[in-house]
């Protein structure tokens, strides 16, 4: 069993910046693909970024060049860095590993199966 515990979230402004975490328990992350979904009040939750396990990434269009994703494998953790925030980027943002589904080159947008999830941490982008 693996939890994930994200922490990060806040309220900020437009054009803002913050950073989330995700810390997973047990000793094998480093074999875990990793991914950032979120969910927007009445919206499905979709996958915004993605990383392997060897360290490739994917983003959706709508956060391409301004979130990156990145891991740590020696303290089992997953970042999202989150620059040039916009109101749409308001949601509860979620951290999910992933073995069995092809996490790391799934196409971005949807929502998928993940093996484990997090509790989610709401982003709330407001002046």
């Amino acid at each position: 069993q693996v939890q994930l515990v994200e922490s990060g979230g806040g309220l900020v402004q437009p054009g803002g910046s913050l950073r989330l975490s995700c810390v997973a328990s047990g000793n094998i992350f480093s074999l875990f693909a990793m991914g950032w979904y979120r969910q927007a009040p009445g919206k499905q939750r979709e996958l915004v970024a993605e990383i392997t396990s060897g360290g490739v990434t994917n983003y959706s269009d709508s956060v391409k060049g301004r979130f990156t994703i990145s891991r740590d494998n020696a303290k089992n953790t997953v970042s999202l860095q989150m620059n040039s925030l916009k109101p749409e980027d308001t949601a509860v943002y979620y951290c999910a590993a992933d073995l069995t589904m092809g996490l790391g080159i799934l196409p971005c947008g949807y929502n998928y199966d993940m093996d484990y999830w997090g509790k989610g941490t709401l982003v709330t982008v407001s002046s």
